[in-house]
């Protein structure tokens, strides 16, 4: 009887408590725990430039690299078009988005063999680490989104060939839908990781192929009616024509088609946030 007055007059500041149901996600505590979230972000941002000699500027050369890359090789030997767009200007758009997206992606799809340790040794709601990927990696978009910008208002001041519209405005709808798509596959990934290693081999393989099904370096209009299907059906192809469509006045746009990624996305992240939700409980066991 003592004992049990004594608990009830106790007051935890943690109660851990087991999941009852596979959809429950216990999001609350990962609002509690937003702090720590915050935290992986710095530490995310200072490990990966830590001891470097350029630091945070690689943020703006990888971009400009890859674009003076494809220029040359997509632009001036393929030859392929642009839609009459300043190559520089188109490239750096797709790149800009994708590289988002392959980030997010390829990050959550090891996080839960690459942070196993503090996995194993501390509690924290396991969602916590994933979702600070994607806002570490907003940091090194709008880093890069800005350097787009610098590119876009000298062309849109020195030629008539850019014409922006109302729909800059879908810019930051279009950053969500990038962020959960690369965060919904990327929990599916890291959950079959858990006991297929060999996902992550074929990980870098299979995004460098998804960024040549999808128009970063070239334009949908160049695509031919046989196949143009099988491009519409990643949802990463409606996000970057927007983006260039609203940026540059150039491109395809159809609400119908951002609706679809946007569905796309949900579906993605439901399922995600489900399979993580499972496997996590036990992936000490295997990991």
């Amino acid at each position: 009887m003592e004992i049990a007055e004594i608990k009830q007059n106790e007051n935890w500041t943690e109660v851990i408590e087991p999941r009852t149901h596979f959809l429950d996600l216990h999001l609350k505590d990962v609002w509690r725990y937003r702090d720590l979230l915050m935290l992986f972000v710095r530490r995310d941002f200072v490990a990966t430039y830590k001891q470097t000699i350029l630091g945070p500027v690689w943020f703006f050369l990888q971009p400009v690299l890859t674009t003076l890359t494809f220029t040359l090789v997509f632009g001036k030997i393929a030859g392929i078009s642009t839609d009459g767009l300043p190559m520089v200007l188109f490239y750096l758009a797709g790149i800009t988005l994708w590289n988002y997206f392959s980030e997010c992606l390829n990050r959550t799809a090891t996080v839960l063999k690459d942070n196993a340790p503090i996995f194993g040794k501390v509690y924290f709601p396991r969602l916590v680490m994933p979702l600070s990927i994607i806002v570490s990696n907003l940091v090194k978009l709008a880093i890069q989104f800005a350097l787009f910008l610098c590119f876009w208002g000298y062309f849109l001041g020195t030629s008539s060939v850019v014409h922006p519209n109302v729909l800059m405005l879908l810019f930051p709808l279009l950053v969500i839908i990038m962020g959960g798509l690369g965060l919904g596959f990327g929990l599916v990934i890291t959950a079959m990781t858990t006991k297929y290693r060999d996902l992550i081999f074929l990980l870098t393989f299979g995004v460098q192929l998804l960024m040549y099904a999808t128009p970063v370096i070239y334009p949908l209009s160049t695509i031919g009616e046989k196949y143009k299907i099988f491009i519409l059906a990643n949802p990463m192809t409606s996000i970057i024509e927007t983006f260039r469509y609203s940026f540059l006045g150039t491109g395809t746009f159809s609400w119908m088609m951002l609706g679809y990624s946007f569905l796309f996305m949900l579906v993605v992240m439901f399922f995600g946030v489900i399979i993580f939700n499972r496997v996590e409980r036990s992936f000490m066991d295997t990991v």
